[in-house]
């Protein structure tokens, strides 16, 4: 049964608490495709009063990925924790013996009065587990030691030498850390983000000749365009060689790091796609349900279709984001979109404002209306429930959560809530910060003295070694669009001076 048939039922108490709310069948749920929007579905029909015990013990065996709402959901509807069936591939005697002796063998480490481990004596798997395993009060008595480098180069044999990286740079391990700082190992099991973390972990240590090896391995590794250009740029910070600066301009992503390259050399910056549409709408599609978009992406995703021809299908003004995502995946994303929909529905606002939209939602859903994250933030805009619960009630709306699914709604609340966040932070990229990882989240990191103040490689180097890998990414990417649609909007822009003002306080938040 499609959504839009369902009947609104008003006051309706589930765990929103949302001033409307839709209910939903058993069937309605079932007869959905595995995906996260039918899994947003199940933790609504979990939710609802309506629902029995025993239905919320079949339809939990449907889920895709069991978040965390749909686990307290299902708890509090039956009072236990959810226990779904899932296939997985039987493991060989082999593996089973070897997990087996590799978890006796951290309990001895664990049980152990010895002060220090023999690192490397053992295969490195069996190391590099024990090390990333055994906690942080065990790694700082026995294994905060440097390794000389053949051990270093041992270890670097295992890929979970990466997460063993991760913790000696995230823990107090300063001996570990100073064998970071060795001439590096060549390793293939080193991946190109570890490579480059430690290339800035160099760079803070004054280690610049280590940084520029380490930094040469991530670009040599790095399978994303984007990453080589990240790690061209910060040899280009390091050794203020021109030739990086060409390398960037020559690539085919419109990223933080290619702008800025352009901007250094003076040149205009790349044309990107803005296409424009004569059909507004397709009618074999419904661009407000989350259960078509899912269909859809099955499509994508399933190496079946033309990606060229199954774009044209959806070449339309109402689902413009639809079309250029397809395009853009049939280029491999070597052709740069930035499609403008729904600009009625912001009359009235500044062009910063403008921009500002249109760079979240690009970055958020690519403009898709229905979209739906793993955590449940809905629509073009992405806003979790909780925050359109509050938008709702402050706005006096009446409304259910999948009302924004409405892209004007959408864009409505998105507005709203970026009022809030502006009356605290100015630019643009702590805004970003703000709208993915909360207000509270970006004022803990800009208000830490180590962060975003004067300094060499500032502001790229706290840019960069954020430990919130999505909000850090997130931010780079928010800004990046924020001045192409500026832009496109008829406001002449560079990235490099909003860039120079992130460390001026008086430029950017009411917080420092």
């Amino acid at each position: 049964m499609r959504l839009k048939s369902v009947v609104l039922s008003i006051l309706v108490a589930y765990s929103t608490s949302l001033y409307a709310a839709k209910t939903f069948s058993f069937n309605e749920i079932h007869e959905m495709p595995q995906s996260v929007e039918k899994d947003y579905y199940i933790w609504r029909f979990l939710s609802q009063k309506s629902t029995t015990v025993s239905e919320a013990k079949k339809i939990i065996q449907e889920v895709d990925y069991l978040n965390k709402k749909i686990s307290t959901a299902y708890r509090t509807k039956t009072g236990t924790a959810p226990e779904i069936r899932q296939i997985r591939r039987t493991a060989t005697a082999a593996e089973k013996e070897r997990w087996k002796t590799n978890y006796q063998k951290l309990q001895e480490l664990k049980n152990s009065k010895a002060d220090y481990p023999a690192w490397a004596k053992e295969n490195p798997e069996i190391e590099c587990y024990l090390f990333n395993n055994c906690g942080s009060k065990i790694r700082k008595k026995k294994y905060d030691k440097l390794l000389n480098s053949k051990q270093f180069r041992v270890l670097s044999m295992d890929k979970t030498f990466n997460q063993s990286i991760r913790i000696i740079l995230g823990e107090n391990l300063p001996q570990l850390q100073r064998s970071l700082l060795q001439a590096p190992a060549h390793s293939n099991e080193i991946s190109a983000k570890t490579h480059f973390q430690l290339g800035l972990f160099a760079l803070k240590q004054g280690k610049q000749d280590i940084a520029m090896i380490y930094f040469g391995q991530a670009r040599k590794k790095a399978e994303k365009r984007r990453d080589k250009d990240q790690a061209n740029f910060w040899m280009y910070l390091v050794t203020k060689e021109r030739g990086y600066l060409t390398n960037l301009v020559n690539s085919y992503d419109v990223n933080i790091y290619t702008l800025i390259a352009r901007d250094l050399l003076k040149l205009r910056y790349p044309k990107i796609i803005t296409p424009k549409i004569s059909r507004s709408k397709v009618f074999h599609y419904d661009v407000l349900d989350p259960i078509d978009w899912a269909k859809l992406k099955q499509k994508m995703f399933s190496g079946d279709y033309n990606l060229n021809d199954l774009a044209d299908t959806y070449k339309s003004e109402e689902t413009v984001g639809h079309y250029t995502y397809i395009k853009a995946k049939a280029s491999n994303f070597k052709e740069i979109y930035f499609p403008m929909p729904y600009h009625d529905a912001m009359r009235g606002m500044s062009k910063e404002r403008q921009a500002l939209i249109y760079a979240i939602a690009r970055q958020e859903s690519r403009f898709v209306p229905a979209s739906v994250s793993r955590s449940f933030a809905l629509g073009m805009m992405q806003i979790m429930p909780f925050l359109i619960e509050d938008i709702a009630k402050k706005k006096n709306d009446n409304i259910d959560l999948d009302d924004l699914f409405n892209p004007y709604k959408a864009i409505e609340y998105a507005d709203f809530h970026l009022d809030y966040l502006n009356k605290w932070l100015y630019h643009p990229l702590f805004v970003a910060y703000a709208y993915n990882g909360g207000i509270g989240f970006t004022k803990k990191l800009i208000t830490d003295r180590a962060n975003f103040r004067p300094g060499r490689y500032e502001p790229y180097l706290s840019m960069e070694n954020m430990t919130n890998e999505e909000a850090r990414e997130y931010g780079k990417r928010v800004l990046t669009n924020y001045v192409i649609y500026l832009n496109q909007l008829g406001v002449p822009t560079r990235l490099l001076p909003l860039i120079k003002k992130v460390t001026d306080p008086n430029e950017t938040d009411r917080f420092r």
